[in-house]
C-alpha cells in the first residue's frame, strides 16, 4: 500500500478529490443560474424542488464524464487489453483512473451530504447504500492500486443517469405527455438493460475468467468484490424492473390516447 502513495498520489488524490467537490458547487450554482433565465418551469417548483433540480445538474456532469473516462480507460486504450503489458491486469492502474476515481470520490461525499441533509427529499436508504457502496469500493481500489477495470467497469453505469434526471426534469416541468419524455423512457430501458444489466454480466464473467489474478487481492479485497458489485447489481435490477413498468404504464396511457 505504501508503493501506491508516492509523490504523485500525495498530491493527485486530494487535488482529484477536492476538484470534484469545487466542480459539484461550481455546477449547481450555474445550473441555478441557466435555469433561472431558461426555465419558466423552474420558478414554479418549491424549494426543495428547486435544490433537486440543481443537484442533478452536477450528477449529470459527472456521470457523462465518469461514463466517457471509463468507456476510454476500458474500451479504446491498451490500459487493460490482454498482452498490453507484463504487468497483471488485476495491478493495472494510471494517472487518470485515479484522477477519475478521486474526482468521483468528490461527487460522491457532496452528493451524499446534500442526500443525508435533506433527506429523504433527495433520496432515500436505497441512494445512501449505494453511494456509500461506492465511495467505499473507489476508495479501496484507489488506495489498494489494484482492480481498476472493475471500478471503472461499475462507474461506466453512470452512464444511465441523465436519461434518469432528463426524466426528472421532464416530469417536474409538467412534460410527462411530451414525445421527448416517452423517447427518453425508453432510451433509459435500453441504457439500464446494457450498462446495468448486461455489463454486470459481463463484469461477473471476466472476475470469473480472471479469478487467478483476482486471488491475488488482499484478502478483504476479494470479499469486497465477492459482496459489494452483487449489491449493487440486486438494486439495479429492482430499478429495472421500476423503470419497465414505467415505460409500460406511460405507453399504455398513450396508446389509450389515440
Amino acid at each position: 500500500m505504501d508503493g501506491n502513495f508516492g509523490p504523485t498520489e500525495q498530491i493527485l488524490w486530494p487535488v482529484s478529490v477536492f476538484s470534484g467537490i469545487i466542480m459539484c458547487k461550481i455546477v449547481y450554482e450555474i445550473t441555478c443560474l441557466i435555469s433561472l433565465r431558461y426555465f419558466k418551469a423552474y420558478n414554479k417548483l418549491s424549494k426543495l424542488q428547486k435544490i433537486e433540480w440543481n443537484n442533478r445538474g452536477f450528477s449529470t456532469l459527472h456521470a457523462v464524464l465518469a461514463a466517457a473516462v471509463s468507456f476510454y480507460l476500458v474500451v479504446i486504450s491498451d490500459l487493460f487489453k490482454d498482452g498490453a503489458c507484463e504487468e497483471l491486469m488485476i495491478n493495472r492502474k494510471s494517472v487518470l483512473s485515479d484522477t477519475m476515481f478521486g474526482i468521483s470520490l468528490g461527487y460522491f461525499l457532496s452528493d451524499l451530504a446534500m442526500i443525508l441533509w435533506f433527506f429523504p427529499s433527495l433520496g432515500g436508504k436505497e441512494y445512501v447504500l449505494h453511494h456509500g457502496l461506492s465511495m467505499y469500493a473507489i476508495f479501496f481500489s484507489l488506495i489498494l492500486g489494484k482492480a481498476h477495470i472493475y471500478v471503472l467497469m461499475v462507474l461506466f453505469s453512470e452512464a444511465t443517469t441523465p436519461f434518469v434526471n432528463l426524466r426528472w426534469y421532464l416530469d417536474n416541468a409538467w412534460q410527462k405527455s411530451s414525445k421527448l419524455y416517452i423517447y427518453n423512457g425508453m432510451a433509459l430501458f435500453l441504457g439500464w438493460l446494457v450498462a446495468r444489466i448486461l455489463l454486470f454480466i459481463y463484469f461477473f464473467t471476466h472476475i470469473y475468467l480472471h479469478f487467478d489474478q483476482v486471488k491475488t487481492i488482499l484478502p478483504l479485497g476479494r470479499y469486497s468484490l465477492a459482496i459489494v458489485p452483487p449489491v449493487l447489481a440486486l438494486m439495479n435490477v429492482f430499478w429495472f424492473w421500476k423503470i419497465f413498468k414505467g415505460m409500460m404504464k406511460t405507453l399504455s396511457k398513450k396508446r389509450h390516447t389515440k
